[in-house]
């Protein structure tokens, strides 16, 4: 292969190469637009492997926007793993709606999590939210189930380390079963609806949050269950289990002591029995040993047989005493 021929490709090959480590065309852009980027930063950039086009893009966009945002911030918030063209974005955006905001700010915020161009124009163009179906109980006993819209604001200086939309809907929730469950009657909530929402955005739900409320409005109340009626036959129907319960016990009680004074009836008649077998005996013993002489015996036998006739006289015609 001839020299020429390898210098020239190797001339090639160095010309290419010498221009992905010096972007010749973007340090041209750079200059005509004012943003001021050297060769060497680009260079710099390019050993750092950081995209030179992102952060000179981005440099021109803040310049042209009247932003001073130096290279070397851009250059830091990307290698930290931010979105650069998001924060500039954010920046312009704030800056032509006449929000207060610095680079440094919208880096941290950016870099906690939160998109911070949306941040920015949520500001301007505050958020409505609907909560999920919120169930509660007036003072009379009826089921209530409300749906709320709430209209939110980002609220720049406490998107760091504020609670998100998640802490906003339990809040409000939570405000909405307060103020049902303090209202006499549902029929008052029903007139009043608005009531619900006064009393909701007086309790500054908004503290602590990355939002500003800016209203809360009832979109819809349907009424439930009797909930307070359900609880009441729930309630008689356990009471009418224990009476039951308590009705059966004395019950079997009843019928112990029953069985019990028949089991001592029998072992007294059976005692009873065993006596008069024993009488027979006694007497012939009484006769044999001269105790008890034969007119006695026949006038036992006539007291007797007296007593058996007096009784069978006093008895009913069905066989039952009188």
């Amino acid at each position: 292969m001839p020299v020429a021929l390898i210098v020239s490709v190797l001339s090639v090959i160095g010309f290419f190469f010498f221009l992905y480590f010096v972007p010749v065309g973007l340090w041209i852009a750079a200059a005509a637009s004012g943003a001021g980027v050297s060769i060497v930063q680009l260079v710099g950039m390019r050993l750092r492997r950081v995209p030179p086009t992102t952060i000179v893009n981005a440099r021109i966009s803040a310049v042209k926007a009247n932003l001073n945002v130096s290279s070397d911030a851009l250059e830091s918030h990307y290698l930290a793993g931010g979105n650069v063209s998001h924060v500039i974005n954010a920046l312009i955006s704030a800056d032509k709606a006449g929000i207060s905001l610095g680079f440094d700010r919208a880096a941290a915020i950016d870099l906690a999590g939160r998109d911070v161009l949306e941040a920015v124009r949520m500001s301007v163009n505050p958020k409505v939210i609907s909560t999920p179906r919120v169930a509660a109980m007036a003072g009379d006993g009826i089921q209530l189930v409300a749906i709320s819209r709430i209209t939110l604001r980002a609220n720049i200086e406490r998107l760091v380390g504020g609670a998100g939309e998640e802490t906003i809907l339990a809040r409000v929730g939570e405000g909405i079963v307060t103020t049902i469950g303090s209202a006499r009657s549902h029929r008052e909530v029903l007139e009043n609806p608005d009531k619900i929402s006064k009393m909701v955005m007086s309790k500054g739900l908004d503290a602590g949050t990355a939002f500003e409320i800016l209203s809360i409005d009832i979109a819809d109340v349907d009424v439930g269950a009797n909930i307070g009626a359900k609880l009441q036959m729930e309630q008689a129907e356990a009471d009418k289990n224990i009476a039951q319960a308590q009705a059966e016990g004395r019950r079997a009680m009843a019928v112990a002591l029953e069985q019990e004074n028949r089991a001592r009836y029998q072992e007294a008649l059976a005692k009873v029995q065993e006596a008069e077998a024993g009488v027979p005996l006694a007497l012939a013993e009484a006769l044999r040993s001269g105790h008890l002489g034969a007119m006695d015996y026949y006038n036992l036998k006539n007291v007797v047989a007296d007593t058996e006739m007096r009784h069978k006289l006093g008895m009913n015609p069905d066989g039952r005493e009188g």
